[in-house]
């Protein structure tokens, strides 16, 4: 048909002078078809990026999709809907984000790497100088200009300052800056993928704390970041095993270079290349069967949503509006796009579901801890638990978590109900924790 020579509905001109400067050789696009043909390529791709990071698998996905990026598309009405997928990770310091990060940047074809601390809102969007020749003034472009249908990568996103944050607003869902200054008036295109980075207030992300106050950043924010993942750093045997395996192997075999080095790089180029062949050749639309489950999916979402408002009695931390619908949407079609198929399945938009279940959703829940509903037994348990914590710890006075659990538990309560019982003090005010939840600490 002819909407896959034009798939911007305008004539292709979207895409800028970057479709035209690329070319591909005929065996070039042979294996990139041939690829894309293959049963477990989505695998297979997962597999290749970043492969010196450990597991992450969830969030690797998520990152191929921005990578990847739905499909661009105009409205009659000259209006450009946003293809671009914004992921959010928040979590633990020591998870390998940055590195990711950096890992994204080489991977995607105009990519600016900036840390919050260090680029402020003009960094970030535009500014006017003085051309030193001419005396004239000029307009200079910051980085999510530069980054212009590419990914840009906003490390450290919370310790931005809040004045430099409202400049990402208008670039993450406008996909423009406006920008009047100094006598210039003008708009600027910023098509860019944005992946931040993001620790929590307290340094560690803390189960007791509801997800607001785990992650940061204004719902405003949050509603533009179509995939939201927490990164935890697990403590398990297992798991810390075969991470200080993965770990120090890479760190041995770090001195082995030339031949690995060049074919680990040559897979990189590949891989670079495949996402950008996807992304210029092959635009996917939703299929009707498609459609009837992201229809439904949504209104269960959004169900399930407000019936945990209703039960919290708060607003959830991350909203779910029609914005994420778009993003499920999005991610479905760049599923799609890693295929080079033109037509996006069922099977695709419940991939794109699930990817948004393991990471917005699980967000937006991570904090229910404040449902905490008592049956009247509990409630009678719990009161003497917190008799015998009260009659341990004088106020002001601090003791070991273990300690204290230790000693209530010879009064025959079981160790899962003290902790309960903890939580709930906790939420109160009546205690908290220091020392990186070593100690307790009586607070009234």
């Amino acid at each position: 048909g002819d909407d896959d020579a034009t798939p911007n509905g305008n004539g292709g001109d979207d895409n800028g002078d970057d479709g035209a400067a690329i070319t591909y050789t005929e065996e070039e696009e042979r294996a990139f078809k041939e690829i894309a043909q293959s049963p477990d390529i989505y695998a297979r791709l997962v597999k290749s990026l970043a492969p010196s990071i450990w597991e992450l698998d969830d969030v690797k996905r998520g990152i191929l999709c921005q990578l990847f990026s739905g499909t661009r598309k105009s409205l009659q009405t000259g209006e450009r809907l946003r293809s671009e997928v914004n992921v959010l990770l928040c979590g633990d310091p020591g998870t390998s984000k940055s590195q990711l990060m950096s890992y994204v940047h080489k991977l995607s074809p105009r990519g600016i790497y900036t840390s919050g601390r260090g680029s402020s809102s003009v960094g970030l969007t535009a500014y006017v100088a003085r051309d030193p020749d001419t005396r004239e003034l000029v307009l200079e472009s910051g980085a999510l200009v530069l980054s212009d249908l590419g990914v840009c990568c906003i490390d450290e996103f919370d310790k931005m300052r809040m004045e430099d944050r409202v400049a990402i607003h208008e670039a993450m869902e406008q996909q423009t800056i406006s920008i009047a200054k100094a006598g210039i008036t003008t708009v600027l295109n910023s098509r860019a993928a944005v992946l931040a980075a993001a620790n929590p207030p307290s340094g560690r992300y803390d189960d007791l704390k509801s997800a607001q106050e785990n992650i940061d950043i204004q719902t405003t924010m949050l509603s533009r970041f179509d995939l939201i993942f927490i990164v935890k750093d697990e403590k398990s045997f297992n798991r810390d095993l075969e991470i200080a395996r993965h770990v120090v192997g890479v760190h041995r075999r770090a001195g082995e270079t030339t031949v690995m080095d060049s074919n680990d790089s040559a897979k990189d180029n590949f891989l670079k290349r495949y996402i950008e062949y996807c992304k210029h050749k092959c635009s996917p639309r939703l299929t009707e069967a498609a459609s009837q489950i992201l229809r439904n999916e949504y209104v269960r979402i959004r169900q399930s949503s407000r019936e945990q408002a209703v039960q919290t009695k708060d607003a959830p931390a991350v909203p779910i509006t029609v914005r994420q619908l778009e993003a499920i949407v999005r991610v479905s079609e760049s599923l799609a796009k890693m295929q080079l198929q033109l037509s996006v399945t069922e099977s695709h938009v419940r991939e794109a579901i699930r990817l948004f279940n393991v990471s917005t959703v699980d967000a937006a829940n991570s904090g229910i801890v404040d449902s905490i509903v008592f049956t009247p037994e509990q409630r009678d348990e719990f009161s003497k638990i917190e008799q015998q914590i009260k009659r341990r710890l004088a106020i002001g006075a601090s003791l070991s978590e273990k300690r204290l659990i230790d000693d209530v538990i010879r009064y025959g309560f079981t160790e899962q109900s003290i902790r309960r019982s903890l939580v709930f003090l906790t939420q109160q005010g009546d205690i908290e924790h220091r020392r990186e939840r070593r100690v307790i600490h009586r607070r009234r």
